[in-house]
Parts: structure tokens; sequence; C-alpha cells
């Protein structure tokens, strides 16, 4: 599945649309270069899942927990730029996270691919030339 970003004007669109393709999965991984826009798109789409915080990169704190107000479950949103050896990964107690049925985000994933449950959603973000951007949305289980 594809979803085309105009603009940031477009973004809650666009993840108005995400969200009702997303079906029971729950583990997403999103693809794209440095500043192609995914720390934006998980920020758009918590906000249209009903989180009232203030949604952050956990590039840091490498996860940031959320609670959605409409449907009062848990968000995890991950970014693994910084992680420097899969140990940090085991440390933190991911499966914990990864298999809890909560929605996970996930940026970075290359960097823990062979951690990823089976059916994680790829989705990948790319910058076009006219400064949209193009969302694929696949299932890999």
């Amino acid at each position: 599945m594809e979803i085309k970003i105009q603009s940031l004007d477009h973004i809650h669109e666009a993840a108005r649309e995400f969200i009702a393709a997303m079906g029971d999965n729950t583990v997403f991984a999103l693809y794209g270069k440095m500043g192609a826009g995914k720390t934006t798109f998980v920020k758009a789409l918590c906000q249209e899942l009903g989180v009232e915080d203030v949604v952050t990169s956990p590039t840091f704190a490498v996860i940031n927990e959320y609670r959605s107000d409409i449907a009062g479950e848990l968000i995890y949103h991950f970014d693994f730029y910084r992680i420097k050896k899969l140990e940090e990964v085991y440390d933190m107690g991911y499966e914990d996270y990864f298999y809890s049925g909560a929605l996970c985000f996930i940026e970075w994933p290359e960097l823990v691919e062979e951690l990823l449950p089976g059916n994680t959603v790829k989705v990948t973000i790319e910058e076009l030339e006219d400064g949209s951007r193009k969302l694929t949305m696949e299932n890999q289980g």
C-alpha cells in the first residue's frame, strides 16, 4: 500500500489513512533516510490516535512511551539510531515491548532487524524530488 504525503499540511490525512490500514498489526518498522520524516509521521500518528502528551524523538532515550486517550492503549516509539550493539537492545528487554500487543513504532529498525517479530510491518518513507513523501507499507509475515 502507498500513501502520498504532499506536504506537512497533509500529514494528518496520511496518518488517518495509515491508521485505517493498520488492521491488527502492532509492530511497525519505519525505514528512511535521515530527515525523511519518520519522527514527524510518528508524531502525527500518535496525535491521531489520541496521545495528548508532547511526542518527541526518543533518539537519546531509545524509547518513549505514550498512552492513547482514545483507546487507552500504550504506544511505544523506538529510535535505535544510537544503538552500537544488539546487547543494548537485549538489556532493555525489547521482547517485553515488541510482543506486548501494544503499538510499536520503530525508527532505524535496520540496526535490530534480526530481533523484529515475523509479523512486523515494513514502512518506508521516501522524500521525492518535489519535497513530498511517499510512504509504502508492506506486511512481512
